[in-house]
């Protein structure tokens, strides 16, 4: 069952269920805010908590508002997309053939049954991205988890809108958002140390940081520069 907590300008879902913390988080694209807590957690309680982050929900609201946004695509020829970071323009190629996506040097050449329709072209393409970044991040993690010494089950893709990356600590299993395909690999790197380093310590705290800081020591220049890209 969900609750409405407000606080003037603010509104917040709560939903209480049978979880150990609580979760408090502010979704793009219009900046909804939930709170996600024990379900026999006081409701005072929760509204002092909640109370005492306004300020930080402001302040990401205005930031997720604010943020560029990636147009409506209609896949068609000449049409720009990015892959790791990269503007490529779109050709789209009707054919008889296998449909199949090749990567040039400033194209993106898609390869699809006549008559193709815009969401049958969007999948094959998404198809590819998720090949093409389960590849890179493959040898990436490969890479850091002998640097930061620690030891991942598996690792899976998914499109979300409301986070690049997450940690389950108790399966060890991290999922990384689909769309980082078109994000440059610096930024991609980032995001797998920050789950990677999720598993020695859950908290965004100070540890946290003094880690961050140890195994990638510009990771808040990279994290800057995902947080300005199109989303």
């Amino acid at each position: 069952m969900t609750e409405i907590l407000k606080f003037n300008d603010i509104e917040v879902e709560l939903f209480q269920k049978e979880i150990k913390n609580i979760h408090l988080r502010v979704h793009p694209p219009l900046g909804r805010v939930t709170l996600s807590a024990p379900e026999n957690m006081n409701k005072e309680h929760l509204r002092v908590y909640v109370s005492s982050k306004l300020g930080w929900i402001r302040r990401q609201k205005k930031k997720i508002i604010s943020q560029k946004r990636e147009p409506e695509y209609l896949y068609i020829t000449n049409e720009s997309h990015y892959f790791f970071g990269k503007r490529y323009l779109l050709k789209i190629t009707e054919s008889d053939k296998k449909s199949q996506v090749i990567l040039k040097h400033s194209n993106i050449e898609l390869i699809v049954p006549f008559g193709s329709s815009i969401e049958y072209k969007k999948n094959k393409l998404y198809k590819w991205y998720r090949k093409e970044l389960s590849n890179y991040l493959s040898t990436t993690i490969d890479k850091y988890v002998k640097i930061i010494d620690v030891s991942p089950k598996n690792f899976g893709i998914r499109k979300v809108k409301t986070k690049w990356g997450s940690c389950n600590d108790n399966t060890k299993s991290i999922w990384f958002n689909i769309e980082l395909a078109k994000k440059p690999k610096e930024c991609v790197d980032y995001i797998v140390v920050h789950e990677l380093v999720h598993l020695k310590e859950r908290r965004h705290n100070k540890n946290f940081i003094i880690l961050m800081n140890k195994y990638m020591p510009n990771w808040q220049l990279r994290k800057k520069a995902l947080s300005e890209l199109p989303i």
